[in-house]
């Protein structure tokens, strides 16, 4: 399984708009594809479904933010990270 773990650099963090260009961009992926919010006092991370508008914008993902995207397709967990760090590939 392809793991990152990114820092959010948008301006508004995964929110409305950003939020639905990053579910489109999961959901063109034939595997299951996970975000979390990084949260070092957790024992476990909250894991949603990446492909879920509702369960990305329920995470309140902002600027500043820490991410963890998973997936066994690692193109997908590539893609997201840099839709969310604004990287160019």
């Amino acid at each position: 399984m392809a793991e990152r773990q990114v820092k959010v650099t948008t301006d508004v963090g995964l929110h409305a708009r950003p939020a639905a260009v990053f579910v489109q961009s999961a959901a063109q992926s034939s595997e299951d594809v996970t975000l979390a919010k990084f949260d070092p006092a957790a024992e476990s991370q909250n894991r949603v479904n990446a492909k879920s508008i509702l369960a990305v914008l329920g995470l309140d993902v902002r600027n500043g933010d820490e991410v963890i995207i998973a997936s066994e397709d690692a193109e997908a967990v590539d893609r997201l990270a840099a839709l969310v760090t604004e990287e160019t590939s």
